[in-house]
């Protein structure tokens, strides 16, 4: 449920940035439903903010809730977004659990 209203809210977040008349609640459902998706990620030890995977979701947690905050800059980071979150998620599971030190 946690991930299909995460996609909802991004899929009402871009249609909100190309003009679409739907409100603004896009973002803080991505947020919201990206907290809710980290928290629980983190109690199955799915993630951990010391690897690579972790410190990315953390980061784009701090890029959504900086477009909420500063709606001029989110056109720009919601592309980046994107971006960077079909890479981390499809990039091969040893670099995803990478952990600086650690070899």
């Amino acid at each position: 449920m946690l991930r299909t209203a995460h996609l909802a809210g991004v899929v009402w977040l871009g249609a909100a940035l190309l003009g679409a008349p739907v409100g603004a609640g896009g973002g803080w459902l991505t947020l919201l439903s990206g907290l809710g998706l980290f928290a629980s990620e983190l109690v199955d030890r799915r993630i951990s903010p010391t690897e690579l995977a972790g410190a990315v979701v953390l980061a784009k947690l701090v890029a959504v809730a900086s477009m909420l905050a500063w709606p001029a800059a989110a056109p720009g980071l919601f592309w980046t977004l994107l971006v960077v979150s079909a890479i981390s998620a499809h990039a091969p599971k040893p670099l995803r659990h990478w952990r600086p030190g650690r070899r």
